[in-house]
C-alpha cells in the first residue's frame, strides 16, 4: 500500500464514517429516549434514497402511499380517541397533519411533475414523504407499549424492520438506484482526487451535527427530550410528555436517515435493503458509546467507517466480518468495568 492508496482508503473511510455518525447518534438518540433500540433506522436510508430516484424517474414513490396509509390509521385511532375524550379541537388536529397533510404532499407530486423540479424541491418533497413515518410509526407500534421491557420493545423493531423491507421490495423493485450528484465539481489536493458529493457528506454531516447540538443545548424541546432521556419519570412530573418525547426523537431520528440516504444516493447504487447493513454499522458506533454517548458513539462511527475502508484493501472478502467483530472487544470491557443495573430500578 502506497501513500496515494492510503488517502484514498482514508477518504472513503472518512465519507462513510460521517454517514455512520450520523446514524449512531439518532439510534443513541431513540434508545435515550424511549428505550427502543430502533432496527428499522436503515431501511429510512434506503427510503430517502429511492424516494428522491422515483422523483428523478418520473414515478410516484410507494412510500407516498405508505405515509397515506398510516395516516388514515393514526387519524382513526386518535380520532376516537379524541372522541372518547369530548375534545374536538385535538380531532381537527388530528385530521389535519395525519390526513389532510399527506394529501396534500400526494397532490403536489402526484399532478406536479416532480422530475422537472430543481434538486433542492425533490430533495424536500423526498423528505416531507418519508419524515412523518416516525412519529406514526411510534404512534402505531410503540406507544402503546411504551412501558413494556426492552426485549419486547427490540421484538417489535425486528418485526417492523421485517415489514419493512418488503415494502421496499413491493415499492421500489429489486434493482438499485442512484440520483443526480449535488455538485459535479472535483478538486486535487496533492495526490488525492476529491469530488464534491464526498464534500457534501462530510459537510452536511458535520453541519446536522452541530443543529443537533444546538437544539439539545439551546431549545426548549431540547432540553425536554435530554430531560427524558436522564429521567422519564422525573420528566412526567415535571409536565413533560414522554408521548411528544417519543414522537420527537422518531422524527428526528427518520429525518437523519432520510438524508443520510440522500447524500449517499449518488455515490453508491442503494437497493431496498441497502439500509440494513449501513444501519448495522451505525448501531456498532452506537455500541462502542454505549448508547448514551453522542461524542464516544459518532467517535466510534467514523472508525468504523476508516476500519471498513482499509479491511476492504487488505481482506475484502472479510470486511464485514472485521467491522462487526469490533462489538465484541467493547461489550466485553463494559460486562467488566460496568455496575450491573436490573432494568426496573
Amino acid at each position: 500500500m502506497d501513500l496515494q492508496i492510503a488517502l484514498l482508503l482514508g477518504q472513503d473511510g472518512i465519507v462513510n464514517g460521517a454517514v455512520y455518525a450520523l446514524l449512531a447518534l439518532a439510534l443513541v438518540l431513540v434508545f435515550a429516549v424511549t428505550r427502543v433500540i430502533f432496527i428499522p433506522q436503515g431501511e429510512f436510508v434506503a427510503f430517502g434514497a429511492l424516494t428522491l430516484a422515483s422523483f428523478q424517474a418520473g414515478k410516484t414513490p410507494g412510500t407516498l402511499w405508505l405515509l397515506i396509509g398510516m395516516g388514515v390509521a393514526v387519524a382513526a385511532i386518535d380520532s376516537f380517541s379524541a372522541w372518547q375524550s369530548r375534545r374536538p379541537r385535538r380531532i381537527l388536529q388530528v385530521v389535519g397533519w395525519n390526513l389532510a397533510y399527506p394529501l396534500l404532499v400526494g397532490a403536489a407530486i402526484r399532478y406536479g411533475a416532480p422530475q422537472e423540479w430543481p434538486l433542492a424541491l425533490q430533495v424536500l418533497f423526498a423528505m416531507a414523504v418519508v419524515v412523518p413515518l416516525g412519529p406514526m410509526i411510534y404512534r402505531l407500534a410503540y406507544q402503546p407499549l411504551a412501558e413494556a421491557s426492552v426485549l419486547v420493545l427490540l421484538i417489535v423493531s425486528v418485526a417492523i424492520h421485517m415489514a419493512l423491507v418488503g415494502l421496499g421490495l413491493l415499492f421500489f423493485g429489486a434493482e438499485g438506484s442512484r440520483t443526480t450528484p449535488f455538485s459535479d465539481a472535483s478538486f486535487q489536493l496533492g495526490d488525492l482526487m476529491v469530488n464534491g458529493q464526498s464534500l457534501w457528506v462530510v459537510a452536511a454531516s458535520a453541519a446536522l451535527i452541530v443543529v443537533l447540538y444546538v437544539f439539545f443545548e439551546r431549545t426548549l424541546y431540547g432540553k425536554a427530550l435530554r430531560a427524558t432521556a436522564i429521567n422519564r419519570t422525573g420528566a412526567r412530573l415535571m409536565g413533560i410528555s414522554t408521548t411528544m418525547a417519543g414522537k420527537l426523537s422518531f422524527l428526528l431520528a427518520v429525518g437523519i436517515g432520510a438524508l443520510s440516504g440522500i447524500l449517499i444516493a449518488p455515490i453508491t447504487t442503494v437497493y431496498y435493503d441497502t439500509g440494513f447493513l449501513i444501519g448495522l454499522k451505525g448501531f456498532v458506533g452506537a455500541i462502542v458509546g454505549g448508547m448514551a454517548s453522542y461524542p464516544v458513539a459518532a467517535a466510534g462511527a467514523v472508525l468504523v467507517g476508516l476500519l471498513e475502508s482499509f479491511s476492504s484493501f487488505w481482506a475484502s472478502a472479510f470486511k464485514e466480518v472485521i467491522v462487526f467483530t469490533m462489538i465484541i472487544p467493547v461489550l466485553v470491557w463494559r460486562s467488566l468495568t460496568t455496575h450491573h443495573v436490573e432494568e426496573d430500578e
